[in-house]
């Protein structure tokens, strides 16, 4: 499943930083939660475009990401300075990038409409990175020209760390640990789920293969913002829909009626199901409930006052389908 990789587009703030991530084959993300997740959100092996001022640039290849310490002082991105908060945010997160694609294209081409939707029902970007289907994949890897030049190397002499994910909020120390949230999960949720897929579709009764689906991110709709988005990868005829809405604690009815809430935009079509993923489940949800399952996620021998790497917390994740 997602057998093919997965495509973002990132969000970049002004012109100046997008062009020095286009000069070097970098991205770089803030001393933030958000820029937290989206390091750990994108992979190696991955792909990338900047996004700015609504136009897509360039197709890149994630190779190598690394956090560095002191980056307050490393090149190329000054730190930034909020005049209504007062914070300032630097960048220790890096993904190193090798260009595949010249382009340089407008949202407004109907390949862009995956993406582009969400925009629309945002608003604007508020938002460090989109996850694109592979159809817009597919269709940027033909557009532009292959990129046959180089890009400026840049040397960071800088010390890397692991980040960590702690459950004690007072451990957390930004932006070497991070206090677990809904954000965090939803990544780790995203890359666990092939893991139960099959039973899963066994289980709404979905004729598929999990090879079938592709896993994206948060998809928004005019009833709110679906966390996990799941639908055909080459849908013929008609397609198939499962919206997941996680919960980082115990889910109670509000959360089951926010989910039908946003399967009621598809209620014209027949084909979308829902799941709430959740800690625990207070005793009103367990009852079965129609093209509803109800998943329950853990973590193997977990200690609240330990530390943890995303990939430890993924090797420790269990979904549990009640």
């Amino acid at each position: 499943m997602n057998a093919i990789p997965n495509y973002f587009l990132i969000s970049v703030s002004n012109r100046q930083n997008l062009d020095l991530c286009m000069r070097y084959s970098l991205a770089g993300f803030t001393s933030s939660i958000n820029g937290f997740w989206t390091f750990v959100d994108i992979n190696e092996g991955d792909y990338v475009s900047f996004l700015y001022g609504a136009r897509v640039k360039n197709l890149y290849k994630v190779v190598k990401k690394a956090a560095y310490t002191g980056a307050e002082v490393l090149p190329p991105w000054p730190s930034v300075t909020f005049k209504m908060s007062g914070k300032t945010y630097y960048f220790p997160y890096r993904l190193y990038l090798k260009q595949e694609r010249v382009l340089d294209e407008a949202m407004i081409r109907p390949e862009f409409a995956y993406v582009a939707e969400n925009l629309l029902l945002r608003g604007g970007y508020r938002k460090t990175h989109f996850q694109a289907d592979a159809l817009t994949f597919h269709n940027v890897s033909n557009m532009g020209a292959i990129f046959t030049g180089t890009n400026e190397n840049l040397d960071i002499h800088g010390e890397e760390f692991v980040p960590k994910i702690v459950f004690d909020k007072s451990k957390q120390e930004i932006p070497e640990k991070f206090y677990f949230n809904e954000l965090l999960l939803q990544s780790l949720i995203k890359r666990k789920l092939p893991t139960i897929m099959g039973n899963i579709l066994e289980r709404l009764e979905l004729n598929y293969g999990a090879e079938d689906f592709e896993i994206l991110g948060e998809k928004a709709i005019p009833e709110g913002y679906v966390d996990i988005f799941l639908k055909l990868k080459h849908p013929v005829g008609t397609n198939k829909y499962i919206l997941i809405e996680v919960k980082t604690n115990k889910a109670g009815e509000k959360d089951l009626d926010q989910l039908r809430g946003y399967l009621s935009e598809f209620e014209n079509d027949s084909s979308a199901n829902g799941i709430l993923i959740a800690k625990d489940f207070s005793k009103k949800n367990m009852t079965k409930c129609e093209n509803t399952l109800l998943i329950k996620y853990s973590f193997d021998d977990l200690n609240d006052d330990g530390e943890y790497s995303y990939e430890e917390l993924l090797e420790k994740m269990e979904l549990e389908i009640r």
